[in-house]
């Protein structure tokens, strides 16, 4: 039989020997995961040149069409700077008249109601119309003698 020194030692081998199988198929693994990894690389690399190129391509262009843009920026607010001018050019050229027109046109629209209500009376009696007594053509007249006369104000602090 086998001695306790001996029996010692072939246990430990045993258990270096399985150590060692163990050990073989973790590297066998590893050296798979290794090629598979090289292989996978050395493809990348075969795709990541056209892929910078395009993406090269397509940076230049985008900067190309943002040139452009701005171009057409800076030309829409010369454009809208311009349109200001231009408004306020005519704002001033047209307002101006128009505004005289409009006010020569209101006067000139009262001053003629203003004549025909002085007349209405004497229409009315020129075409036989009711005659008025001469309470009302007083009031007629004390209502357009008042239209007429300015109140006198006083000019300066204070005083109205």
């Amino acid at each position: 039989m086998l001695t306790a020194g001996e029996l010692a030692g072939l246990v430990v081998a045993i258990f270096w020997a399985i150590l060692v199988c163990f050990m073989v198929v973790v590297l066998v693994r590893l050296a798979r995961l290794l090629t598979e990894t090289r292989k996978s690389v050395a493809e990348l690399s075969d795709r990541l040149g056209p892929l910078l190129d395009d993406m090269s391509q397509t940076v230049t262009e985008a900067n190309r069409r943002l040139v452009a843009a701005e171009a057409i920026s800076d030309n829409m607010r010369d454009v809208s700077g311009n349109m200001v001018r231009i408004t306020g050019v005519a704002s001033t050229v047209f307002a101006g008249p128009v505004l005289k027109i409009a006010a020569f046109r209101d006067g000139f629209r009262l001053a003629l109601a203003r004549r025909a209500a002085r007349r209405a009376p004497a229409r009315r009696v020129a075409r036989g119309g009711p005659r008025t007594g001469p309470h009302t053509r007083d009031r007629i007249r004390e209502r357009h003698t008042a239209e007429r006369v300015a109140e006198p104000r006083a000019i300066g602090r204070g005083r109205g």
